[in-house]
């Protein structure tokens, strides 16, 4: 696919190929001129630092400081990181969460902090079910680090499972300070425009050492608040084909001839065409409330024993509340009446005085596009979706508000490094290391209602610009029936919770052995263990009845509609999307009402009774590593070559249907969990959703029973790597780096459980975990060169290329069976495992990277951009992998002013979940007007940003910084085989924080 030339690219492109004028720009000293020594802080000192390690490493390595993390608007790492070369960030409510490097997936990335891996959490109800193994940094404050190295080439002595590359965060250390007693305390606050909220800022350290800086402390605390919003607009919606699929007219009965006069179209020439499912638009508000500290203690009695003891915390509140509104337009024009979009042959029909109704197509507007794949297929780019003239009303979409309550992520680590020099030959280093991560959401619950109506019309624009969209007989958007049947009534409503946690501990030892034997330098060796435990798991209360019958879609009685505790939209909903004249209205439930109203319709049971095993994953990982590291030097050489063993033990619990039904009695709620001979393990006592309708005697053969299968598997993996550097010129430096890296698979492709069970005539199948699946391994190559022409100055050109075996090929039928009942005939058959496989990937790329001061001035400008081509065996994209990415800032700094303006850019990726689950969709195949073709993934579009921050010392310790996120509010597109088909597009707003800190 071609690069599109987006302003930032065009921008770094420019600061590349001004390359030519670098000895121009160089600053040169004329012989014996007398130099006056000035210390450099801020800004150019954190860039010195930064180009001083990256000079100096053996490996491939980024480098940001502890300057470069306090002088950008970052309000955590994950913001800094996105500003190096080859790497690229995952965005949220515009704060970067999850870190992706050289054109991969974020799981692909290690993150670990003082050497040692860290347990995140994630906020997202989604994430938290997802079991990925990325870390996300939105619960680590910038200001808390010292510095991060990313290892873009590997090396023996690093923890394994890097597969793209390794980043090492350090936190500060007191002894490391100038003054004996120092600190900072920072106040203020943030404000986004889109929200319109303002929230408080709050951050401060404290460092102490003694008089001999033989031990020292650093206390640090931070509470950091803001409101966001998301406008979008996308195509989700409920039932059949809630993005795309294509028109049938053998099924779409109202699309005729006649219904099409006038139009040029025949019925048949809209056979195939690809059309939208819903036109929706959703509005969320949120809230991230992120508070903890940490604290370091150093104690170095001498040059010969250094110890260590860290201990962090970080607690992220982000209770959600979010808003949808939707159509149905497949549903229409099959004519079918599910209120919650559903098409199956039972599904009840529409009804219009007696007869059943097909919506028709009419005004169609079809285009032709070129899919990602190179098909060339048609896209019903805008149409009338209505009723014939005199129809009553009918189902035309859902309106679904939800309030995600008691969304939290924590995320915690204590570590212990110590080292010893034993003699002037030997040097001993332990780590001792326990991390935790947790994240939770007590009652994600939510109320659906059915809208009734005639139609809908809609016009899709640019993939940037809100379509047009408009209701057609369907009353005003507020919840009850209009006289005519038009409106809103109840039809669905859910709650349940989910709770995911992670957590490590380590011990490893390190020993290095100087040997100064002619180019051998030195030889390192160690040891690590860990032992890894993830669970996750969902829980929700008992409704007293169902609203619908899940098949059929007809009502259950007559439940009523609320009336009160509603709300609309906000007046400016969509107003920053754009495309003109919109149906932009809509409404939800409070977030005390929608609490009310589940309340009243739930029982109080048990916590057995509301666990829902189904969705359970509990595994064990242990890891064990031995490796061993000769570092070199001769000369201009210098590098290391070592090589890692690596031993993976993966054990999981996987939740397995109990097959027949009839095998096992589950316990009524709050009674003795009953024994089952058939199956010893059975969870008894656990609802896994089974309903509790009053007035109805309990029955204990509903709904599905499970018992915990275990597994137990190894894998071992040898891991060389070689890095050599050679110094060119003094201030030129040429690498050369080969290595083999191992990743470990998502937890849900191992353990998960089963679900999704389809018959059909080619026969049963169900999806459900592989525990057989190995690591990931990747062998690399990587050439690189720098030339550090003058003070902060550097440029630099690495090329790359990686081979991975083990890629998940996720949706694939295996030879695995399980036993399971056929919903169609209730019986016991075999079902096929759709699971996940493994395939082969290649990456390779180029990276170019240029900095430098304007001459004398006080200005200066950073710049790189970096392309990755990928390329898996079964031909479709890999997840998460931009292939253009780039950034060029300019900065400003004197002794009391500094300023920084940073353009990023991310190319346009793949952005499924970043733990595809086995699903047999994900990556199956379909038939879209006789051309089989992958099935659609959803792209992100490239997306440009820019941020600016702003320091202004009014004394030496008192200093005022403003700093502005998304200053172009920037607009997030999504689509499906082509630009064509926009599935989802929205804006989050500018965010800005002003801060007073005092330095003492």
């Amino acid at each position: 696919m071609m690069f599109k030339q987006k302003p930032l690219a065009a921008a770094v492109s420019m600061a590349v190929w001004s390359l030519a004028t670098l000895p121009a720009m160089a600053q040169e000293i004329p012989a014996g001129t007398q130099i006056q020594t000035v210390e450099v802080t801020g800004i150019r000192a954190s860039m010195a630092k930064s180009l001083a390690v990256k000079k100096d490493a053996s490996a491939n390595v980024e480098v940001i400081t502890a300057e470069d993390v306090g002088k950008m608007p970052d309000k955590n790492l994950a913001d800094s990181l996105q500003r190096l070369a080859g790497v690229a960030v995952r965005t949220d409510y515009d704060e970067a969460e999850k870190v992706s490097m050289r054109g991969t997936n974020p799981d692909m990335s290690l993150i670990i902090f003082n050497g040692h891996a860290v347990s995140s959490a994630d906020w997202y109800v989604a994430d938290q079910a997802s079991s990925s193994r990325s870390t996300s940094l939105s619960l680590m404050p910038s200001h808390v680090l010292n510095q991060a190295v990313v290892y873009k080439t590997s090396q023996a002595n690093i923890v394994d499972g890097g597969l793209a590359g390794t980043i090492n965060v350090t936190t500060r250390k007191p002894l490391s300070q100038k003054e004996r007693v120092s600190g900072v305390v920072s106040v203020g606050g943030s404000y986004v425009d889109l929200a319109d909220r303002y929230a408080p800022d709050l951050n401060g350290s404290v460092t102490w050492k003694n008089e001999a800086s033989t031990f020292g402390v650093i206390a640090s605390l931070f509470a950091e608040k803001r409101f966001v919003r998301r406008d979008s607009v996308s195509r989700f919606a409920y039932g059949t084909s809630s993005g795309w699929d294509v028109i049938n007219t053998a099924t779409m009965l109202g699309i005729t001839d006649a219904s099409l006069a006038g139009t040029g179209y025949k019925a048949s020439d809209l056979n195939g065409v690809r059309m939208p499912g819903s036109m929706s638009s959703e509005f969320v508000e949120s809230v991230r409330d992120r508070k903890g500290g940490m604290i370091a203690l150093q104690f170095k009695p001498n040059n010969d024993l250094e110890v260590n003891v860290t201990g962090f915390h970080s607690s992220l509140d982000a209770d959600n509340h979010g808003r949808l509104t939707s159509s149905a337009i497949y549903s229409m024009l099959l004519g079918k009446n599910h209120p919650l979009g559903g098409t199956g042959a039972s599904a009840i029909n529409t009804n219009s005085n007696g007869q059943r109704v097909y919506a028709q197509i009419r005004n169609p507007v079809i285009v032709n596009e070129t899919t990602v794949y190179g098909h060339q297929l048609r896209v019903l780019k805008a149409a009338d979706i209505v009723y014939p003239d005199g129809t009553t009303p009918q189902y035309v979409g859902n309106s679904e508000g939800f309030f995600r309550d008691g969304a939290n992520a924590t995320s915690s680590f204590l570590d212990l490094d110590a080292k010893y020099r034993v003699n002037d030959d030997l040097t001993v280093k332990t780590l001792l290391s326990a991390t935790r991560g947790v994240g939770k959401t007590e009652l994600d619950q939510g109320l659906t209602l059915a809208r009734y109506g005639t139609g809908i019309s809609y016009a899709l624009g640019g993939l940037h610009d809100a379509p047009y969209v408009k209701y057609h007989g369907a009353g005003n958007n507020q919840p009850g029936l209009n006289p005519d049947g038009s409106g809103y009534r109840i039809v669905d409503r859910a709650a349940s919770g989910i709770r995911t946690e992670d957590k490590e501990w380590s011990a490893q030892i390190d020993a290095e052995h100087k040997l100064n034997f002619g180019w051998v330098q030195s030889l390192e060796t160690g040891v690590r263990m860990s032992e890894h435990k993830r669970t996750s798991g969902r829980w929700g209360p008992a409704f007293r009845a169902s609203l619908v019958n899940g098949t059929t879609g007809a009502l259950i009685g007559n439940p009523v509609t609320p009336t009160e505790g509603w709300q609309p939209y906000p007046g400016d909903f969509g107003a920053d999307l754009g495309g003109g004249f919109w149906d932009n209205s809509g409404f939800t439930y409070t977030r005390d009402a929608t609490k009310d109203y589940i309340a009243a319709n739930t029982k109080e049971t048990t916590p057995e009774w509301e666990r829902r095993v189904g969705s359970e994953i509990d595994m064990k990982e242990r890891q064990a590593a031995v490796y061993w590291m000769a570092n070199l030097e001769a000369d201009r050489w210098s590098g290391n070559v070592g090589l890692r063993f690596v031993r993976t033990n993966v054990k999981a619990n996987i939740a397995t249907p109990i097959n027949p039904r009839s095998a096992c009695l589950r316990s009524a709620p709050g009674t003795p969990a009953t024994t089952c001979a058939a199956f010893p393990g059975a969870i008894t006592n656990a609802g896994d959703a089974v309903g509790i309708a009053d007035g109805t005697p309990f029955d204990p053969l509903s709904g599905t029973m499970y018992y915990k299968t275990p597994t137990d598997r190894h894998f071992d993996n040898w891991l060389p790597s070689l890095n050599l550097r050679y110094e060119i010129t003094k201030d030129m430096i040429g690498r050369f780096g080969a290595s083999r890296t191992i990743g470990r698979q998502n937890y849900n492709v191992l353990g998960s459980g089963f679900g999704t069970p389809t018959c059909d005539a080619q026969g049963c199948r169900v999806t459900g975990p592989n525990p057989d699946m190995e690591p990931l391994t990747s062998d690399n190559v990587d050439l690189s060169w720098g030339w550090y022409f003058a003070p902060r100055s550097a440029v630099s050109v690495s090329v790359f290329h990686s081979k991975i075996n083990g890629y998940p090929k996720t949706g694939a039928t295996g030879t695995s069976t399980i036993e399971l009942t056929d919903p169609r005939d209730n019986t016991v058959k075999a079902f096929a495992i759709n699971t996940a496989s493994q395939q082969g990937a290649k990456i390779h790329g180029i990276e170019v990277s240029y900095e430098q001061p304007f001459g004398k001035t006080n200005f200066g400008f950073t710049s790189n951009v970096s392309r990755a081509k990928t390329k898996v065996d079964d031909g479709r994209p890999m997840v998460g992998a931009s292939e253009w990415a780039g950034n060029i800032g300019l900065y400003y700094e004197d002794d009391k002013l500094s300023t920084r303006l940073v353009a990023n850019y991310r190319g346009e990726y793949v952005n499924s979940s970043t733990a595809p689950s086995p699903t047999a969709n994900s990556q199956g195949l379909s038939t879209i007007n006789g051309i089989l073709m992958p099935t659609a993934p959803t792209y992100a579009d490239g997306v440009t940003t820019l941020a600016f921050n702003a320091n202004y010392y009014i004394t030496p310790n008192l200093e005022l910084a403003f700093s502005a996120t998304n200053l172009t509010n920037a607009k997030r597109a999504q689509y499906r085989y082509s630009t064509e088909e926009q599935q989802k597009l929205d804006v989050s707003g500018r965010q800005y924080f002003l801060n007073l800190r005092y330095k003492f």
